[in-house]
């Protein structure tokens, strides 16, 4: 099972020209289409008098949910170049937008393809690159009287403690990497068969 996956922490820019034209790259981390639109309607407004905004995103912990947009330049010869950079790294949760300034001479369609391709990378390459690791967010009840038992738990698979309530009965709020649900929910299985009292919800 997929535990991690690459993204990047920080916004980022590249440049390209060629015969005049000028092709600005800006990649963004983003977790939703939301977060893309509001991104893309922001450089729009910084770049309002460019003559194409070309973008491609890749969102989702798996990487499922991809666009490709040439933005009027001729099909395949922007968006997909730039996709093929973010998917080159293995990225998700990632826009990369290239904004082009023509220079008065046309490239051709395999000189649109290297400018977009070459724009995209270079920003990627001033991205600061991370690994997430995807969890899902647990609450566990019990008495207080088990709670060396629940703190054995949290050492023993790593567990990431995000919050306690002791004001009635013992309420903890856990981060757990997907890979690992399966053997807390065996443990908690176990120590309740051997008459412990800890129950588990999924937020």
């Amino acid at each position: 099972m997929q535990d991690s996956f690459l993204t990047i922490s920080n916004s980022a820019e590249g440049l390209y020209k060629e015969k005049g034209s000028k092709f600005i790259a800006v990649a963004f981390p983003v977790t939703s289409v939301e977060a893309v639109k509001e991104k893309l309607e922001l450089l729009r407004k910084d770049y309002y008098d460019a003559r194409h905004h070309c973008y491609a995103y890749v969102l989702g912990h798996d990487g499922s949910e991809t666009r490709a947009n040439d933005d009027g330049e001729p099909n395949h010869s922007a968006g997909d170049p730039i996709l093929g950079q973010i998917k080159s790294k293995n990225l998700t949760n990632t826009l990369l937008v290239v904004v082009r300034y023509f220079g008065g001479t046309k490239l051709g369609v395999s000189g649109l393809i290297n400018a977009y391709k070459t724009a995209a990378f270079e920003a990627l390459e001033e991205a600061q690159i991370v690994k997430r690791e995807i969890t899902e967010t647990v609450i566990l009840r019990f008495p207080y009287d088990e709670m060396n038992e629940v703190m054995k738990l949290v050492k023993d698979l790593e567990l990431n403690i995000k919050g306690q309530d002791y004001d009635s009965g013992c309420v903890m709020t856990i981060g757990v990497i997907v890979s690992k649900m399966a053997k807390m929910n065996e443990k908690l299985t176990l120590l309740n068969d051997l008459g412990h009292s800890i129950s588990v919800s999924e937020l």
